[in-house]
Protein backbone atom coordinates (compact mmCIF):
# COMPACT_ATOMS: atom_id res chain seq x y z
CA UNK A 1 0.00 0.00 0.00
CA UNK A 2 1.33 3.38 -1.22
CA UNK A 3 0.21 6.69 0.89
CA UNK A 4 0.00 9.92 -0.64
CA UNK A 5 -0.91 13.24 -0.08
CA UNK A 6 -1.95 15.56 -2.07
CA UNK A 7 -1.85 19.32 -2.36
CA UNK A 8 -4.58 20.65 -5.03
CA UNK A 9 -6.84 18.28 -4.69
CA UNK A 10 -9.68 19.84 -6.14
CA UNK A 11 -7.92 21.23 -9.41
CA UNK A 12 -7.07 19.55 -12.82
CA UNK A 13 -4.18 17.66 -11.68
CA UNK A 14 -5.47 16.78 -8.19
CA UNK A 15 -9.04 15.43 -9.18
CA UNK A 16 -6.90 13.26 -12.24
CA UNK A 17 -4.87 11.83 -9.15
CA UNK A 18 -7.94 10.89 -7.68
CA UNK A 19 -9.14 9.16 -10.62
CA UNK A 20 -6.14 7.01 -10.58
CA UNK A 21 -6.31 6.30 -6.81
CA UNK A 22 -9.73 5.14 -7.43
CA UNK A 23 -8.47 2.84 -9.96
CA UNK A 24 -5.74 1.37 -7.78
CA UNK A 25 -6.72 -0.61 -5.01
CA UNK A 26 -3.06 -0.12 -3.27
CA UNK A 27 -3.00 3.38 -2.74
CA UNK A 28 -4.14 5.30 -0.20
CA UNK A 29 -5.11 9.17 0.24
CA UNK A 30 -3.84 10.01 3.63
CA UNK A 31 -4.27 13.94 3.26
CA UNK A 32 -6.00 16.26 0.74
CA UNK A 33 -5.49 20.61 0.49
CA UNK A 34 -7.24 23.04 -1.80
CA UNK A 35 -7.62 26.74 -1.75
CA UNK A 36 -11.34 27.55 -1.33
CA UNK A 37 -13.61 25.09 -3.20
CA UNK A 38 -15.46 23.47 -0.08
CA UNK A 39 -18.09 21.63 -1.47
CA UNK A 40 -15.89 19.69 -3.84
CA UNK A 41 -13.09 18.95 -0.52
CA UNK A 42 -16.15 18.42 1.76
CA UNK A 43 -16.75 14.89 -1.20
CA UNK A 44 -13.41 14.08 -1.45
CA UNK A 45 -13.00 13.69 2.13
CA UNK A 46 -16.66 11.68 2.21
CA UNK A 47 -14.97 9.66 -0.56
CA UNK A 48 -11.02 9.07 0.39
CA UNK A 49 -11.40 9.37 4.39
CA UNK A 50 -8.12 11.36 4.62
CA UNK A 51 -6.76 11.66 8.12
CA UNK A 52 -6.22 15.32 7.52
CA UNK A 53 -7.71 17.96 5.11
CA UNK A 54 -6.40 21.66 4.72
CA UNK A 55 -8.09 24.75 2.86
CA UNK A 56 -5.81 27.74 2.08
CA UNK A 57 -8.92 30.55 2.78
CA UNK A 58 -9.90 30.70 6.52
CA UNK A 59 -13.36 31.14 5.47
CA UNK A 60 -13.34 27.89 3.37
CA UNK A 61 -11.30 26.17 6.41
CA UNK A 62 -14.39 27.01 8.74
CA UNK A 63 -16.78 26.36 6.79
CA UNK A 64 -15.25 22.29 6.40
CA UNK A 65 -14.70 21.49 9.65
CA UNK A 66 -18.29 22.17 10.29
CA UNK A 67 -19.19 20.20 7.18
CA UNK A 68 -16.70 17.14 7.91
CA UNK A 69 -17.35 17.34 11.74
CA UNK A 70 -18.73 13.69 11.72
CA UNK A 71 -15.68 12.05 9.94
CA UNK A 72 -12.80 12.55 12.00
CA UNK A 73 -11.08 14.43 9.25
CA UNK A 74 -8.45 16.66 10.75
CA UNK A 75 -9.12 20.10 9.18
CA UNK A 76 -6.29 22.58 9.31
CA UNK A 77 -5.81 25.91 7.39
CA UNK A 78 -3.12 28.52 5.16
CA UNK A 79 0.30 27.39 4.71
CA UNK A 80 0.47 26.39 8.43
CA UNK A 81 -1.94 23.21 7.53
CA UNK A 82 0.23 22.51 4.03
CA UNK A 83 3.10 22.69 6.08
CA UNK A 84 1.43 20.27 8.52
CA UNK A 85 0.18 18.01 5.69
CA UNK A 86 3.98 17.63 3.95
CA UNK A 87 5.49 16.83 7.26
CA UNK A 88 2.93 14.27 8.17
CA UNK A 89 4.52 10.81 8.93
CA UNK A 90 1.95 8.90 7.54
CA UNK A 91 2.54 9.66 3.77
CA UNK A 92 5.04 8.46 1.62
CA UNK A 93 4.61 10.89 -1.52
CA UNK A 94 3.75 14.05 -1.67
CA UNK A 95 1.67 15.05 -4.72
CA UNK A 96 2.02 18.85 -5.65
CA UNK A 97 -0.65 20.43 -7.71
CA UNK A 98 -1.41 23.42 -6.13
CA UNK A 99 -0.88 26.58 -8.30
CA UNK A 100 1.88 29.08 -7.69
CA UNK A 101 4.89 29.75 -5.31
CA UNK A 102 2.79 28.28 -2.37
CA UNK A 103 4.32 25.46 -3.19
CA UNK A 104 7.85 26.19 -2.01
CA UNK A 105 7.35 25.78 1.30
CA UNK A 106 5.45 22.32 1.91
CA UNK A 107 7.71 21.28 -1.02
CA UNK A 108 10.86 21.52 1.15
CA UNK A 109 9.35 20.50 4.11
CA UNK A 110 8.28 17.05 2.58
CA UNK A 111 11.98 16.67 1.34
CA UNK A 112 13.33 17.29 4.66
CA UNK A 113 10.65 14.56 6.09
CA UNK A 114 12.00 11.86 3.26
CA UNK A 115 9.47 11.56 1.25
CA UNK A 116 8.78 11.30 -2.33
CA UNK A 117 7.92 14.50 -4.28
CA UNK A 118 5.03 13.96 -7.82
CA UNK A 119 5.94 17.88 -9.02
CA UNK A 120 3.44 19.37 -10.96
CA UNK A 121 3.71 22.69 -9.30
CA UNK A 122 5.87 24.50 -11.80
CA UNK A 123 6.59 27.55 -9.64
CA UNK A 124 8.98 25.31 -7.23
CA UNK A 125 11.22 24.50 -9.37
CA UNK A 126 11.15 27.63 -11.94
CA UNK A 127 11.98 30.23 -8.75
CA UNK A 128 13.90 27.75 -6.21
CA UNK A 129 15.22 25.50 -8.15
CA UNK A 130 18.86 26.39 -6.84
CA UNK A 131 17.32 24.97 -3.38
CA UNK A 132 15.03 22.53 -4.11
CA UNK A 133 17.59 20.15 -6.45
CA UNK A 134 20.41 20.19 -4.07
CA UNK A 135 18.48 19.40 -0.87
CA UNK A 136 16.39 16.79 -2.70
CA UNK A 137 19.94 15.07 -3.62
CA UNK A 138 20.90 15.39 0.15
CA UNK A 139 18.13 13.64 1.37
CA UNK A 140 17.98 10.84 -1.23
CA UNK A 141 14.16 12.37 -2.07
CA UNK A 142 13.35 11.86 -5.88
CA UNK A 143 11.94 14.55 -7.52
CA UNK A 144 9.50 12.98 -9.98
CA UNK A 145 7.89 15.12 -13.15
CA UNK A 146 4.38 14.79 -13.61
CA UNK A 147 4.17 17.46 -16.52
CA UNK A 148 4.02 15.34 -19.46
CA UNK A 149 6.45 17.05 -20.84
CA UNK A 150 8.89 16.58 -18.11
CA UNK A 151 8.08 12.70 -17.62
CA UNK A 152 8.24 12.23 -21.56
CA UNK A 153 12.07 13.50 -21.36
CA UNK A 154 12.29 11.34 -17.53
CA UNK A 155 11.30 8.27 -19.50
CA UNK A 156 13.16 8.65 -22.52
CA UNK A 157 16.39 9.27 -20.17
CA UNK A 158 15.67 5.98 -18.31
CA UNK A 159 18.89 3.77 -18.38
CA UNK A 160 20.79 6.35 -20.50
CA UNK A 161 24.21 7.81 -19.38
CA UNK A 162 22.96 11.69 -18.47
CA UNK A 163 26.27 13.06 -19.59
CA UNK A 164 25.77 11.67 -23.36
CA UNK A 165 23.09 14.09 -23.55
CA UNK A 166 23.54 16.40 -26.70
CA UNK A 167 19.82 18.12 -26.42
CA UNK A 168 16.44 18.07 -25.15
CA UNK A 169 13.90 18.72 -27.59
CA UNK A 170 10.64 20.12 -25.33
CA UNK A 171 7.43 19.91 -27.70
CA UNK A 172 4.55 22.52 -27.90
CA UNK A 173 0.79 22.38 -29.17
CA UNK A 174 1.43 25.88 -30.00
CA UNK A 175 -1.86 26.33 -27.90
CA UNK A 176 -5.04 27.88 -29.83
CA UNK A 177 -2.73 30.65 -31.72
CA UNK A 178 -0.66 29.05 -33.40
CA UNK A 179 0.06 30.74 -36.95
CA UNK A 180 -1.38 34.03 -36.00
CA UNK A 181 0.64 36.94 -35.83
CA UNK A 182 0.58 39.70 -33.33
CA UNK A 183 -1.71 42.20 -34.90
CA UNK A 184 -4.30 39.20 -35.25
CA UNK A 185 -4.18 38.85 -31.27
CA UNK A 186 -4.82 42.23 -30.58
CA UNK A 187 -8.35 42.10 -29.57
CA UNK A 188 -8.72 38.42 -28.82
CA UNK A 189 -10.88 37.19 -25.85
CA UNK A 190 -10.94 35.19 -22.32
CA UNK A 191 -13.41 32.45 -23.90
CA UNK A 192 -10.91 32.27 -27.25
CA UNK A 193 -7.67 32.24 -25.14
CA UNK A 194 -9.19 29.08 -22.91
CA UNK A 195 -10.18 26.89 -25.91
CA UNK A 196 -7.11 24.86 -26.35
CA UNK A 197 -7.10 22.34 -28.96
CA UNK A 198 -5.51 19.29 -27.15
CA UNK A 199 -5.29 19.31 -23.39
CA UNK A 200 -8.18 20.08 -20.98
CA UNK A 201 -6.50 22.08 -18.05
CA UNK A 202 -7.17 24.68 -15.50
CA UNK A 203 -7.39 28.49 -16.42
CA UNK A 204 -4.53 29.70 -15.70
CA UNK A 205 -2.36 26.84 -17.16
CA UNK A 206 -4.83 27.34 -20.24
CA UNK A 207 -4.23 30.73 -20.56
CA UNK A 208 0.01 30.03 -20.07
CA UNK A 209 -0.60 27.93 -22.87
CA UNK A 210 -2.05 30.21 -24.95
CA UNK A 211 0.90 32.51 -24.36
CA UNK A 212 3.40 30.33 -24.52
CA UNK A 213 4.81 31.31 -21.23
CA UNK A 214 3.85 27.83 -20.33
CA UNK A 215 7.00 26.33 -22.69
CA UNK A 216 9.23 29.23 -21.06
CA UNK A 217 8.51 27.52 -17.19
CA UNK A 218 8.85 24.10 -18.63
CA UNK A 219 12.29 25.53 -19.84
CA UNK A 220 13.38 26.72 -16.76
CA UNK A 221 12.08 23.70 -14.75
CA UNK A 222 13.67 21.42 -17.60
CA UNK A 223 17.10 23.13 -16.42
CA UNK A 224 16.96 22.01 -12.64
CA UNK A 225 14.88 18.65 -13.34
CA UNK A 226 17.14 17.41 -16.08
CA UNK A 227 20.62 19.40 -15.11
CA UNK A 228 21.14 20.89 -18.74
CA UNK A 229 22.10 24.28 -20.02
CA UNK A 230 19.94 26.32 -21.14
CA UNK A 231 21.46 25.22 -24.63
CA UNK A 232 20.84 22.41 -24.75
CA UNK A 233 17.22 22.80 -24.70
CA UNK A 234 14.94 23.64 -27.63
CA UNK A 235 11.40 23.94 -28.24
CA UNK A 236 9.32 22.23 -31.22
CA UNK A 237 6.28 22.93 -32.01
CA UNK A 238 4.53 19.84 -32.31
CA UNK A 239 0.66 20.73 -32.93
CA UNK A 240 -0.87 17.19 -32.62
CA UNK A 241 0.85 16.48 -28.55
CA UNK A 242 1.45 13.24 -29.85
CA UNK A 243 5.30 13.18 -28.86
CA UNK A 244 5.29 14.77 -25.57
CA UNK A 245 8.93 15.75 -26.03
CA UNK A 246 12.97 13.71 -26.88
CA UNK A 247 15.95 13.88 -26.04
CA UNK A 248 18.78 14.01 -28.21
CA UNK A 249 22.30 11.46 -27.73
CA UNK A 250 25.59 12.50 -29.02
CA UNK A 251 25.72 9.91 -31.40
CA UNK A 252 22.41 11.36 -32.84
CA UNK A 253 19.80 8.83 -31.86
CA UNK A 254 16.57 10.93 -30.23
CA UNK A 255 14.30 8.97 -27.95
CA UNK A 256 10.73 9.84 -27.21
CA UNK A 257 7.75 9.36 -25.41
CA UNK A 258 4.42 9.35 -27.38
CA UNK A 259 0.60 9.01 -25.79
CA UNK A 260 -2.32 10.46 -26.28
CA UNK A 261 -2.74 14.04 -24.70
CA UNK A 262 -4.21 12.88 -21.29
CA UNK A 263 -2.46 13.03 -17.73
CA UNK A 264 -3.13 10.30 -16.25
CA UNK A 265 -0.22 8.53 -17.72
CA UNK A 266 2.34 11.06 -16.39
CA UNK A 267 0.85 10.92 -12.73
CA UNK A 268 0.52 7.25 -12.98
CA UNK A 269 3.70 7.05 -14.06
CA UNK A 270 5.32 8.81 -11.21
CA UNK A 271 3.10 7.53 -8.56
CA UNK A 272 3.98 4.28 -9.41
CA UNK A 273 7.34 4.80 -10.67
CA UNK A 274 9.29 2.29 -11.74
CA UNK A 275 6.26 0.35 -12.86
CA UNK A 276 3.79 0.92 -15.17
CA UNK A 277 0.09 0.53 -14.55
CA UNK A 278 -2.48 0.04 -16.81
CA UNK A 279 -4.71 3.50 -17.34
CA UNK A 280 -8.09 3.44 -18.84
CA UNK A 281 -8.54 5.96 -21.62
CA UNK A 282 -7.81 6.14 -25.65
CA UNK A 283 -4.34 4.24 -26.54
CA UNK A 284 -2.28 5.62 -29.62
CA UNK A 285 -3.84 4.40 -33.09
CA UNK A 286 -1.05 5.17 -35.86
CA UNK A 287 -3.10 4.24 -38.96
CA UNK A 288 -5.83 6.31 -37.71
CA UNK A 289 -3.32 9.31 -36.76
CA UNK A 290 -2.17 9.57 -40.53
CA UNK A 291 0.81 11.77 -39.70
CA UNK A 292 2.72 13.85 -37.24
CA UNK A 293 4.14 17.76 -37.29
CA UNK A 294 6.50 19.63 -36.49
CA UNK A 295 7.56 23.55 -36.52
CA UNK A 296 10.13 25.84 -35.07
CA UNK A 297 8.12 28.55 -32.61
CA UNK A 298 7.82 32.50 -33.22
CA UNK A 299 9.45 33.97 -30.10
CA UNK A 300 8.81 37.61 -32.08
CA UNK A 301 4.84 37.09 -31.88
CA UNK A 302 4.77 34.73 -28.45
CA UNK A 303 7.58 36.82 -26.53
CA UNK A 304 6.56 35.15 -23.16
CA UNK A 305 9.09 32.27 -24.71
CA UNK A 306 11.71 34.75 -25.08
CA UNK A 307 11.59 36.15 -22.19
CA UNK A 308 12.15 33.25 -20.13
CA UNK A 309 14.87 32.38 -22.19
CA UNK A 310 16.46 35.98 -20.94
CA UNK A 311 14.88 35.16 -17.26
CA UNK A 312 16.27 31.77 -17.19
CA UNK A 313 20.08 32.89 -18.50
CA UNK A 314 19.91 35.80 -16.24
CA UNK A 315 19.05 33.08 -12.96
CA UNK A 316 18.87 33.96 -9.56
CA UNK A 317 15.28 36.43 -9.17
CA UNK A 318 14.80 36.90 -12.28
CA UNK A 319 12.79 33.98 -12.67
CA UNK A 320 10.76 34.72 -9.96
CA UNK A 321 10.01 37.98 -11.71
CA UNK A 322 9.12 36.39 -14.73
CA UNK A 323 6.87 33.57 -12.73
CA UNK A 324 4.98 36.62 -10.54
CA UNK A 325 4.41 38.96 -13.19
CA UNK A 326 3.18 36.07 -15.35
CA UNK A 327 0.42 35.51 -12.73
CA UNK A 328 -0.30 38.56 -11.81
CA UNK A 329 -1.00 39.72 -15.13
CA UNK A 330 -2.91 36.30 -16.40
CA UNK A 331 -5.31 36.60 -13.38
CA UNK A 332 -5.98 40.53 -14.90
CA UNK A 333 -6.84 39.46 -18.40
CA UNK A 334 -9.02 36.55 -16.75
CA UNK A 335 -10.63 38.98 -14.97
CA UNK A 336 -11.05 41.79 -18.14
CA UNK A 337 -8.83 44.05 -16.97
CA UNK A 338 -6.16 43.94 -19.26
CA UNK A 339 -5.59 42.55 -23.39
CA UNK A 340 -4.33 39.34 -24.00
CA UNK A 341 -0.71 41.16 -25.70
CA UNK A 342 0.24 43.15 -22.51
CA UNK A 343 0.34 39.63 -20.34
CA UNK A 344 4.01 39.94 -21.90
CA UNK A 345 4.45 43.23 -21.88
CA UNK A 346 3.95 43.48 -18.30
CA UNK A 347 6.58 40.52 -17.63
CA UNK A 348 9.03 42.21 -20.03
CA UNK A 349 8.54 45.40 -17.72
CA UNK A 350 8.91 43.75 -14.47
CA UNK A 351 11.99 41.94 -15.68
CA UNK A 352 13.80 45.82 -17.16
CA UNK A 353 13.42 47.20 -13.70
CA UNK A 354 14.11 44.05 -11.52
CA UNK A 355 18.22 44.13 -9.95
CA UNK A 356 18.82 40.34 -9.55
CA UNK A 357 19.76 38.68 -6.57
CA UNK A 358 21.89 35.87 -7.38
CA UNK A 359 21.60 33.30 -4.78
CA UNK A 360 18.03 33.86 -3.43
CA UNK A 361 16.63 32.19 -0.14
CA UNK A 362 12.98 31.26 0.09
CA UNK A 363 12.64 34.81 2.27
CA UNK A 364 13.69 36.44 -0.80
CA UNK A 365 11.93 34.71 -3.36
CA UNK A 366 8.84 35.51 -1.52
CA UNK A 367 9.67 39.33 -1.26
CA UNK A 368 10.38 39.46 -4.96
CA UNK A 369 7.30 38.08 -5.56
CA UNK A 370 5.54 40.52 -3.36
CA UNK A 371 7.56 43.33 -5.18
CA UNK A 372 6.56 42.05 -8.88
CA UNK A 373 3.00 42.33 -7.50
CA UNK A 374 2.78 45.53 -6.23
CA UNK A 375 5.02 47.33 -9.06
CA UNK A 376 2.30 46.07 -11.57
CA UNK A 377 -0.45 47.13 -9.35
CA UNK A 378 1.30 50.57 -9.72
CA UNK A 379 1.44 50.11 -13.48
CA UNK A 380 -2.32 48.82 -13.90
Amino acid sequence: MKRIAVLGSTGSIGTQTLEIVRQNNDLQVVALAAGRNVERMEQQIREFRPLTAAMWEEEACRDLRTRVADTGTHVCCGMEGLLEIAAMEEAEVLVTAVVGMIGIRPTIAAIESGKAIALANKETLVTAGHIIMPMAAKHHVPVLPVDSEHSAIFQSMNGERKERIEKILLTASGGPFRGKKREELENIRVEDALKHPNWAMGRKITIDSATMVNKGLEVMEAKWLFGVELDRIEVVVHPQSIIHSMVEYADGAVMAQLGMPDMKLPIAYALFYPDRRPTEGRKLDFAALGQMTFEKPDPETFTGLKLAFEAARAGGSMPTVYNAANEMAVSLFLDRKIKFLQIPELIEACMRQHKVLAKPDVEDILRTEQETYEYIRCLC
